[in-house]
């Protein structure tokens, strides 16, 4: 491993566990949904990374604070209460329906009585959670690396933050897509998307340019730089402008390792490349500029306002 603190993450080795563990994000993020008033563009949603792996922070109930914490340094779900009562459960191969029913039974104890939409959301042919027992693979080593490569990439995403004075996102952990993702706001409302759902209108009312990381496409056949269906089947680095302005997909970005996706519509930087480099935070820094850039200046943003 050249480069120790950004580990490999090769998606053919742990897709399974991605599936369990995207199941069970959505289970925990839902009920951050449930017990928070809705935030511009679902910032109430999102969870935050943590030293230790992924947390809701603190949610109101009632007239007392709960907290829920994947922690994927001792592989535990962790429920604290603000009275200083706290429950875990083991983080081991289990079903999603299996690890639903014991996440409602611990919070139940504790008297935290939550009521979700118990159907996944951003996936092709949603299984109930109490239905669903597809996949029940848990590979310690492989979450607690995806958790690594979290860090420090909300490490960057947040120097990349600072440098925004205009309106920006935290840096959140999107359970619906998986991703993690920081997004710059112009201040200009954009026109809305037709067809457009309920999350959607919410999501994208403002311009954005948003960049974020995501572990890929999971697949069934080995796993390859491209493929002919055109989707990103490796860990990757991406950047989007919304609405997408002409000309953004010729525009010259940096490092030359990136390209635009054209069935995704975004400009991506495959993980392995930022892994290798010799100085990954600084390639990874430079994609982020130079797509902002691109889509900044094509999108006539007053970036003189917005920019330090």
């Amino acid at each position: 491993m050249k480069n120790g603190s950004w580990p490999d993450l090769p998606l053919e080795d742990w897709q399974d566990t991605y599936a369990t563990l995207h199941m069970w994000t959505q289970i925990v993020g839902k009920i951050r949904l449930a017990l928070t008033p809705l935030i511009n563009h679902w910032w109430n949603v999102p969870l935050y990374v943590t030293a230790r792996g992924l947390t809701t922070s603190a949610m109101p109930y009632e007239e007392r604070a709960v907290e829920i914490d994947f922690d994927f340094v001792d592989h535990q779900l962790v429920v604290k209460l603000d009275d200083g009562t706290t429950a875990s459960i083991p983080l081991i191969p289990r079903s999603v329906a299996d690890f639903y029913r014991e996440v409602k039974h611990t919070l139940n104890g504790l008297g935290i009585m939550v009521k979700i939409w118990p159907v996944p959301v951003e996936v092709q042919d949603p299984i109930p959670f109490e239905q669903d027992h597809s996949t029940a693979s848990y590979d310690a080593e492989y979450a607690n690396r995806f958790w690594r490569i979290l860090v420090q990439a909300d490490r960057v995403f947040t120097e990349f933050r600072s440098r925004f004075i205009g309106k920006c996102s935290n840096v959140n952990f999107y359970w619906g897509s998986f991703d993690l993702a920081v997004t710059r706001f112009s201040g200009r409302r954009a026109p809305e998307r037709e067809g457009a759902d309920k999350i959607t209108r919410e999501a994208y009312s403002h311009e954005v340019i948003s960049h974020g990381f995501w572990p890929g496409v999971r697949a069934s056949g080995p796993i390859e730089r491209s493929k002919s269906d055109g989707l990103i089947h490796a860990p990757a680095f991406y950047s989007y402008t919304a609405p997408e302005p002409l000309g953004l997909k010729e525009a010259p970005v940096r490092p030359e390792q990136a390209f635009y996706g054209t069935v995704v519509n975004e400009f991506i930087l495959l993980y392995d490349d930022v892994r290798t480099a010799a100085a990954p935070e600084k390639l990874l820094l430079e994609f982020m500029q130079s797509t902002y850039e691109a889509g900044a200046n094509l999108a006539k943003w007053d970036r003189s306002a917005l920019e330090r």
